[in-house]
């Protein structure tokens, strides 16, 4: 029982350098992160180890056919209790599952932060 416990957090992002800013941030807050660039991706992750993430941070724009929003409602379905945030650079036009954090693009990296280190 003496060992730290470290969260998980599935990052899911297309844009690479994106992707790799929010990771290198998460990882900095104490969290593991697997990286997906596609919802699809993010679903078999969830599928083989979803009871391990505590925390999806997707896109809304993604590659494949599935977008962040779809993604945060398979997520909530699956898994009520996780912290799930979608972020755009688009203003939020669609509905998010209750309990869904949204973040307009830009957000500084101490959002981020902040967001990452709230009690889920």
């Amino acid at each position: 029982m003496g060992y730290a416990h470290r969260s998980t957090a599935l990052v899911v992002e297309n844009d690479e350098m994106q992707r790799t800013l929010v990771s290198l941030l998460l990882e900095e807050s104490e969290m593991n992160v697997i990286e997906c660039d596609s919802a699809e991706a993010a679903v078999l992750v969830l599928e083989e180890s979803g009871d391990t993430v505590s925390m999806v941070f997707t896109d809304v724009e993604l590659a494949g056919n599935m977008d962040g929003i779809e993604l945060a409602y398979l997520a909530k379905e699956r898994y009520p209790q996780m912290h799930v945030v979608v972020t755009s650079g688009a203003p939020r036009v669609r509905r998010l599952p209750d309990g869904t954090l949204f973040m307009a693009k830009p957000w500084s990296p101490i959002d981020l932060l902040r967001v990452a280190q709230r009690p889920h």
